[in-house]
């Protein structure tokens, strides 16, 4: 049994005054809620401030980028070592930080290596876009996406990897994938990539996420999937009603 883990990726939202708002609101209902693994990912700004809020409790703490190198002349960047003093978990290979900031799959590699080394949970984004879906090559880039970004992993430590399925179209467009169709993606596609790299065992530990216009209103219908462990929420983990009622409908279905 996979423990479901639902993960809210504030993106470029909040000062640090908001942030302490939105986590004030955040942190009795969320504690409430001990079956699922709750993570919130704020921007680099809040990090410190939502750390210390949510010290002595079980909930996780993620960035939302890292940098592979450990240190150096790399401005703006963020060291491993650096998300470790604070995070639990790191967001990696965005589509997002794809399409607007040239990652690649060779780029989201070398970081995922950086946060395994670092003991960072690291949760892994992969993804087609419109135009990928629409001319049906949604398995021909999410196994490249996979086999690339995943190339090298030690076996042995691969069952610590969150991975989410975020197809690009359904990302803020407020058109979701249905929970159907995003359960073939997760069956059909991903686990047998993660079989074919790791082995049977620890493909079936790894946890997959959906992500994509996840809502309150729809999560159960995702969650009720045989394959999808949980949700990388981007608009509605603002919204500190929303984030708990998708994180209540994670439990209920587990």
């Amino acid at each position: 049994m996979r423990t479901p883990i639902v993960a809210g990726n504030w993106k470029m939202n909040r000062t640090i005054a908001e942030a302490r708002d939105l986590v004030s609101k955040l942190l009795a209902p969320l504690m409430d809620i001990t079956d699922v693994d709750r993570v919130l990912c704020p921007p680099f700004t809040s990090l410190f401030v939502v750390s210390s809020m949510l010290d002595g409790s079980d909930i996780g703490l993620g960035a939302q980028n890292l940098h592979w190198e450990e240190k150096g002349a790399f401005t703006g960047e963020v060291a491993p070592g650096m998300v470790k003093e604070l995070c639990q978990y790191v967001i990696i290979g965005h589509s997002e930080r794809r399409t607007y900031f040239g990652e690649t799959d060779e780029t989201v590699n070398k970081k995922l290596h950086a946060a395994l080394r670092h003991d960072v949970t690291p949760i892994v984004c992969v993804g087609e876009t419109l135009e990928e879906y629409e001319s049906g090559r949604t398995s021909e880039v999410v196994l490249r996406q996979i086999n690339l970004g995943f190339a090298g992993v030690d076996p042995a430590v691969a069952s610590r990897i969150v991975l989410a399925y975020e197809p690009v179209w359904a990302i803020g467009t407020g058109k979701a994938s249905s929970g159907e169709n995003a359960n073939q993606v997760h069956a059909q596609v991903i686990r047998p990539a993660l079989t074919e790299l790791f082995g049977e065992e620890t493909a079936q530990v790894i946890r997959i996420q959906y992500g994509g216009s996840v809502t309150a209103a729809n999560a159960s219908e995702f969650f009720s999937q045989s394959d999808i462990d949980g949700a990388l929420v981007g608009g509605a983990s603002l919204k500190a009603d929303e984030f708990v009622a998708i994180v209540k409908a994670a439990a209920t279905s587990n």
